[in-house]
């Protein structure tokens, strides 16, 4: 039986990882992942890069931007992959921007039939754009220029 292979050229870790090559070289220049280089300057990535990968495309199939992977990647040294309490650590503190965008995308499906259809065709006034704008929700007009007392006197 053969000792399990420590180092993944590019194209071994993007077959492996079932991504582009130039995917891997993306991550890397991220600082997501890391490789060395030999002496005829071609990259060579600890196996562990694999599980960082696949902590990389699981947090972005749930939506998470890559900026924000790299910050909770950062806590890792260079050989290093994530764990399952890595994981779950992260996905913790993702949960409110996750309920924050599931809110959004509820707003707009409830609302995207009619979006068009209300006449306004402003990026300013839109409801849909702009939720929880006040002054939009109380439509245009002079009372902006009042303060609030004058406009609870309305």
């Amino acid at each position: 039986m053969g000792l399990k292979k420590l180092e993944l050229s590019v194209g071994e870790l993007a077959l492996r990882a079932g991504i582009a090559p130039s995917a891997v070289r993306y991550y890397e220049d991220q600082g997501l992942i890391f490789a060395r280089r030999t002496a005829g300057n071609q990259r060579r990535y600890h196996r562990a890069m694999l599980r960082r990968v696949a902590f990389i495309k699981a947090s972005q199939v749930a939506g998470i931007p890559l900026s924000v992977i790299a910050e909770v990647l950062a806590e890792l040294g260079h050989t290093e992959s994530p764990s399952k309490a890595m994981w779950e650590a992260a996905s913790r503190r993702w949960i409110d921007d996750l309920d924050a965008r599931i809110a959004l995308l509820e707003r707009l499906r409830d609302m995207i039939g009619s979006c068009v259809g209300c006449g306004c065709l402003s990026l300013g006034a839109c409801h849909l754009l702009n939720p929880g704008d006040e002054l939009n929700r109380l439509g245009p007009g002079p009372r902006r220029l009042l303060d609030e007392q004058d406009q609870a006197d309305l």
